[in-house]
């Protein structure tokens, strides 16, 4: 890749992030052979390098940055995983793989995204039919209780019976073997995170040809439904008995981390965590108007403590504007809502502060955790232009370049180049938009588009062009 324009400091952000990017994974093959910590034995690689990842993040934007730049690695890893799968006592997709085995650390299993935004971007050079099966194995086999490699118990039951998990009251015991004494339940990140990973399992299975599976986990991936608080539209914990907690703070309730309800991050972030079916989100709450009127009191909600009690109960809720937190990757997404609510140029405004607020050429560094490479691609995508905001799906969500010109050299020897005339930190808003010189009037790219090489031109400006992508 390379960027051109006007701005040194731009990028210094750009490159030094895409560096990041490449941090993981880790080739652990030695002529031809390795050591798995997932059985204990030295294998032979059989010519296919056995690459350890370590992190959560990895598995979103971090592994559609591979997709689009590094195919062939991109396939060694989904490898990898596949031979993790099979190497372990249990054929389950691995949660948080290291050097020294799964660690089943974080909640839900976003591999099986990685699985999907792979395979239908073209990427078949591992066995779908076996990752499939080690994923459906790690989504309902395995516990759904976070940070937990135990097989699934009385929780996963009631998830499949009843399509949430349940919320346990303030200081009341947990009797739940599998639960983590500090990771807790997180009951609504654990409910609307599976509710993703059933959506790409349906989207899996349909590939396959599974009828069966796809009709039940397509029902199932509209469970997050289950736990919407239709009077204050946000994702509300219930108990075993179907009854909202109460009262509730949607920014504090939930004790260190928010982790007895939500997991790192409050309410105000998990509002958002619908990325496989955004246009029922917004049917949730309410239409256009509303979502976006919710997501711009997020961005302007006081943090409603000092900054020193805000932090010592959510120390990974960082890089605040109101209470969208930068720094975590349930939030990376959020920015580009605007554009399925028909207000891209809010996107357009709100990449340009986050990115130009939190991440510098100075001692700011990057506002929190890296996440496998996660945050630093959403740096990369951003810079560029567009975001992978549902992976899984080959579309892109368009935001605002910040360079006159970025190259990308893709795997199939072609090159995508994206034209930000007039682009600088003043001229944000998108005023029109060609593809290989055919307007483009929508907000979203598609990665078949990409592929095929070509031209993406930008005409920015200073003003918000409201007509543009709406």
């Amino acid at each position: 890749m390379a960027v051109e324009g006007e701005n040194e400091s731009d990028k210094k952000v750009f490159y030094t992030s895409l560096y990041r990017t490449y941090e993981r994974p880790v080739n652990i093959s030695e002529d031809n052979r390795y050591y798995s910590a997932f059985d204990g034995k030295v294998h032979d690689d059989q010519g296919k390098a056995f690459l350890q990842m370590i992190g959560s993040g990895t598995r979103t934007g971090a592994s559609s940055l591979r997709v689009l730049l590094d195919s062939d690695n991109e396939a060694l890893i989904l490898n990898s995983f596949v031979r993790m799968s099979e190497q372990m006592k249990e054929p389950w997709l691995p949660t948080f793989p290291e050097i020294t085995g799964d660690s089943r650390r974080m909640n839900s299993n976003h591999g099986v995204a990685t699985l999907l935004d792979a395979y239908r971007k073209g990427i078949r050079n591992f066995d779908i039919k076996k990752a499939y099966l080690a994923a459906k194995g790690a989504i309902t086999e395995k516990t759904l209780a976070p940070w937990s490699g135990k097989p699934a118990g009385k929780l996963d039951d009631f998830f499949k019976e009843k399509g949430y998990i349940p919320a346990l009251y303030p200081n009341e015991k947990e009797t739940i073997p599998e639960v983590n004494g500090f990771e807790k339940r997180q009951p609504v990140a654990v409910t609307l995170g599976t509710s993703y990973d059933l959506w790409c399992l349906a989207q899996l299975a349909n590939e396959l040809g599974m009828k069966a599976d796809y009709e039940l986990f397509m029902k199932q991936s509209f469970n997050y439904r289950n736990l919407f608080n239709e009077q204050t539209k946000f994702f509300h914990p219930k108990d075993d008995k179907g009854k909202f907690i109460m009262p509730f703070d949607y920014v504090f309730s939930g004790g260190q981390g928010a982790r007895e309800y939500y997991g790192e991050n409050n309410a105000w972030i998990y509002r958002w965590d619908v990325q496989h079916n955004i246009p029922d989100l917004i049917k949730l709450m309410g239409g256009n108007e509303l979502f976006i009127q919710y997501l711009d009191d997020m961005f302007q909600q006081p943090l409603g403590r000092s900054k020193f009690d805000f932090y010592a109960q959510l120390p990974d809720h960082t890089g605040n504007v109101g209470q969208f937190s930068m720094a975590n990757e349930p939030s990376l997404h959020i920015p580009y809502l605007y554009n399925y609510a028909g207000q891209p140029w809010m996107t357009q405004k709100r990449i340009h502060k986050l990115v130009g607020e939190w991440f510098r050429n100075d001692l700011m560094g990057v506002p929190g955790d890296e996440d496998g490479g996660g945050m630093s691609a959403f740096v990369v995508f951003s810079q560029m232009g567009f975001y992978p905001v549902t992976p899984g799906l080959t579309s892109y969500s368009i935001g605002s370049p910040f360079f006159s010109k970025a190259s990308i050299q893709l795997p199939n020897g072609k090159s995508f180049v994206i034209i930000g005339k007039n682009a600088s930190e003043k001229n944000k808003y998108i005023q029109s938009a060609k593809l290989n010189g055919q307007p483009l009037n929508t907000a979203q790219l598609d990665h078949a588009d990409i592929l095929k090489g070509g031209i993406l031109e930008f005409v920015m400006g200073d003003k918000a062009n409201k007509n543009w992508g709406n």
